[in-house]
């Protein structure tokens, strides 16, 4: 059913209000930049970087593909009553995701003279081909990005767009979970010998500070998304 401009708009700043949490959610993940940082400095360098960032970025297409389809009106699930439900329960979802991450890490006693992780050492003579596939893995086995994906499929839906701009927007939703990845890439290509041992700070400090951002963005977050999650179940 067409809508007015002012309805269009507040749609689309409700869907985006949606989206941007779920964005940074897949996107400020430090242990996955910290990769991408590794990854620049291995035998292949930013070949391997750009194959983990395709990896990642390859899934998350195909899920928008297949879980867009799914998601499309159809039945009794074209109903806009319907259509909030569903994405009040993805958001509710992702809001427990949220808090159990964050739990974990609270609980969680770090040793510092632990070995490095094995990841740490595979990223120095990882191939290309490597790096494409253990980036297509983690999004395929990690929970929270299947829900991450699955709420920005669902908040898409329930904007109402057209479908060519779902698509963009969808595109822009996958595009920006990896514009970190992107972005220290291209500050790779563009100045490579002086953009080395800024990007090796960077990585320094995300691991030294991966705990507190983790438990941060899961508090801040769970709380956001269980709060619109309640709203959209009509509890509050």
């Amino acid at each position: 059913m067409p809508q007015s401009w002012a309805g269009a708009a507040v749609l689309m700043d409700g869907m985006w209000l949606t989206l941007l949490p779920l964005v940074i959610g897949g996107a400020a993940v430090p242990i996955e930049v910290v990769i991408t940082l590794l990854l620049l400095r291995s035998s292949a360098g930013r070949v391997t970087a750009i194959a983990w960032i395709l990896g990642m970025t390859t899934v998350r297409l195909v899920q928008g593909l297949v879980f867009g389809l799914l998601l499309s009106p159809s039945g009794s699930m074209s109903g806009e009553d319907d259509q909030s439900v569903v994405v009040a329960s993805i958001l509710l979802v992702v809001a427990v995701l949220f808090y159990v991450t964050a739990v974990r890490q609270l609980l969680r006693a770090d040793d510092p003279d632990q070995p490095p992780p094995k990841w740490l050492v595979m990223t120095e003579t990882m191939r290309p081909w490597k790096a494409f596939l253990i980036g297509a893995g983690l999004i395929v086995i990690g929970v929270k990005f299947w829900v991450f994906t699955l709420g920005a499929i669902a908040a898409i839906r329930e904007a109402d767009l057209d479908r060519a701009p779902s698509i963009a927007v969808f595109l822009v939703f996958v595009f920006l979970t990896v514009s970190i990845h992107v972005a220290i890439v291209g500050v790779a290509y563009a100045a490579p010998e002086r953009s080395a041992a800024t990007l090796d700070r960077v990585g320094v400090w995300l691991r030294d500070h991966n705990r507190a951002m983790v438990i941060g963005l899961g508090l801040v977050f769970g709380t956001w998304f269980l709060v619109k999650a309640m709203s959209g179940l009509g509890i509050i």
